[in-house]
């Protein structure tokens, strides 16, 4: 890495501070985009745990326009049904999922989550990463940070700081970078019983199921009695263990300590259980940074927002951060967008990773099912200020701020496969109209049961900017959103 003095010019146009799914995803936009980012990582290797393994249905979406949805789909699988057990015996399934209302939905290519954990999902946005040119600094944990007009200068425990012009945090939710700005994080302990989860091998007990034991009594011991899931992790040979312990217990996280819980709580015995491949112990929490964003310096995933893994949002609302800010960042540092529009990203993210937060706090007090609001499908920025619509009281199933939805295509195509890259896309539906020179692709439908009537910008992160019955008003829209660039061309 480059060394740089607090006031010099920056060699680097963005640092992105931790190696998880939200700076690897942004580092693989901002890579596509030609914006030189350098993402770096505390630790000497990637996290190796399967903590987030639930990839929704819209982060399917992200994984598609960034070029890793093969690699994500082969990696993993779909979630198994649940089995619950009491003494040994089958006592019949649970259902951990409510199925898609309409499973031929044509504007939703993904309507079901897709397992893959956490740790594979990394290597794989790490290899899209290098692909493009990108680069990946481990070992360096950041201890301090500092901006000034011109750039951002983070210090490192060892080794020379790092100059560059935006920084963004995504360093977890002991965000060194959040600390460092002096932002606060407002939540609640969800639940003050320890929780143990862990990746292990085990021998004994299918694949076939999300096997469930449910408590049995006190359990004032941290042995028999807790709660206790073993989930075949898709894509390998181990299962995802979670556990819940009395309050004044520590879990144990050695080979021989997890044995004995599970000959405890299970019909299998300790010699059924043949590894620990990663273990880690903790408190559900829910908590929601005041602020995502401070000068030159962007907060992102847990560093912003920390959910109860219940709910399967962390990771995804994680992901959905840096899908806005990458192309902000981008559209700014190459595509000559007015500085103004990074503004957005707080204003955007923060209602939405609200929202999210209370969902997945709701699945973990039970009173919301994993269904249609889980899949993040339904997401949207309709009261941002980057969402123009045009047309009286909108019109058709789409507005401006929604997510824009796949559809066929008239030469046999699909509209994701428009969508898919780093640009703008303009969608007239039902309409011959005349549109103006945008350079922008562009993809036209005599009609959509989806979208309804009307001419459509889509933005890079596949929201509808701007949405109206003719193009009045859109070309000062895409010079205001730097949809265009200052010389007329798309970018």
């Amino acid at each position: 890495m480059a060394a740089e003095n607090r006031g010099a010019e920056p060699e680097l146009d963005v640092l992105v501070v931790g190696a998880g799914p939200t700076g690897l995803a942004l580092g693989v936009d901002l890579a596509r985009r030609g914006v030189r980012a350098l993402v770096v990582e505390r630790g000497d290797r990637l996290f190796p745990g399967s903590r987030g393994k639930g990839v929704q249905p819209r982060t399917m979406e992200v994984f598609d326009d960034l070029g890793v949805l093969d690699a994500i789909r082969a990696a993993g699988g779909p979630y198994p049904v649940g089995m619950i057990w009491r003494d040994g015996k089958r006592l019949g399934e649970h259902s951990m999922f409510d199925p898609p209302e309409d499973a031929e939905d044509d504007g939703a290519p993904f309507l079901e989550p897709w397992m893959v954990p956490q740790w594979r999902t990394q290597e794989i946005l790490a290899a899209r990463l290098r692909e493009l040119g990108g680069r990946i600094a481990t070992g360096h944990e950041a201890v301090g940070v500092e901006q000034d007009a011109d750039g951002v200068t983070v210090r490192f425990a060892a080794g020379e700081p790092v100059r560059a012009r935006y920084a963004v945090g995504a360093d977890g939710g002991r965000s060194a970078v959040r600390r460092g700005l002096g932002v606060a994080m407002t939540g609640e302990t969800l639940d003050p019983l320890p929780t143990l989860v862990a990746d292990v091998g085990v021998t004994g007990i299918d694949r076939d199921n999300w096997h469930i034991f449910p408590p049995q009594d006190d359990g004032g011991d941290g042995g028999d009695g807790g709660f206790l899931a073993l989930c075949p992790l898709a894509g390998t040979a181990h299962f995802q263990l979670v556990a819940r312990f009395p309050e004044d217990v520590a879990p144990g996280l050695s080979l021989d300590d997890i044995r004995r819980l599970v000959a405890a709580r299970t019909h299998l015995t300790a010699d059924d259980v043949t590894e620990v491949r990663w273990a880690s112990d903790f408190r559900p929490r829910a908590a929601l940074a005041d602020r995502f964003r401070v000068g030159r310096v962007f907060l992102a995933g847990d560093a912003a927002h920390v959910h109860s893994p219940a709910g399967g949002q962390g990771l995804n609302t994680s992901v959905q951060d840096a899908y806005n800010l990458g192309w902000k960042l981008g559209a700014v540092l190459r595509g000559g967008a007015p500085a103004a529009l990074l503004d957005t990203y707080e204003e955007e993210r923060l209602p939405n990773a609200a929202r999210m937060l209370g969902i997945s706090t709701g699945v973990h007090r039970g009173e919301v099912r994993r269904g249609a609001a889980t899949r993040q499908l339904g997401l949207g920025y309709p009261q941002s200020s980057l969402s123009e619509e045009t047309r009286a009281g909108g019109a058709g199933p789409v507005v401006a701020g929604d997510r824009a939805p796949d559809a066929a295509t008239p030469d046999g195509g699909r509209l994701f496969d428009v969508f898919r890259g780093p640009h703008w896309t303009l969608l007239t539906v039902g309409t011959d109209t005349a549109l103006p020179p945008l350079g922008l692709p562009t993809a036209r439908l005599a009609a959509s049961t989806a979208y309804g009537p009307g001419v459509y910008l889509v933005r890079p992160d596949g929201y509808v900017g701007w949405a109206g019955a003719t193009p009045d008003g859109l070309a000062r829209y895409a010079a205001r959103t730097g949809a265009v660039a200052p010389d007329g061309a798309g970018v």
